[in-house]
């Protein structure tokens, strides 16, 4: 597992390790049972704070990217097919809230562009 803490990014560290975590859960570069560093192994790897990573881990165990089983570690959980099932639920409800509120397909769809632009920093 490699991660890359860039102190000079708009995004908090916790966030800079929850995400690339998840990315590499997500493309298979940390496959399904890795056990991951301790919160205080990886805090002392990266030069980070144990409770900014241990934020990290927790967000990632909430979105189900990692699990931790107890004294036996924190390990890559297999879970892609569960983020993608909260995924399409928040999708769904998205769109029965766009449809409620009398938004056209065309305007839901936009804001959900914009959304994205603004969440992933594309242009």
């Amino acid at each position: 597992m490699t991660l890359k803490i860039h102190i000079d990014d708009s995004a908090a560290p916790y966030e800079q390790v929850r995400a690339q975590i998840s990315e590499q859960a997500r493309t298979g570069a940390l496959p399904v049972g890795y056990r991951l560093p301790t919160v205080r192994g990886l805090a002392e790897s990266l030069g980070l704070a144990a409770n900014t990573v241990a934020k990290a881990y927790r967000a990632l165990e909430s979105d189900g990217v990692i699990e931790t089983r107890g004294r036996h570690g924190t390990y890559v959980a297999a879970a892609g097919s569960a983020a993608e099932r909260e995924l399409a639920a928040a999708a769904q409800a998205y769109v029965d809230r766009a449809r409620r509120l009398g938004l056209a397909e065309a305007d839901a769809l936009a804001a959900v562009r914009d959304a994205l632009r603004a969440g992933y920093g594309a242009g």
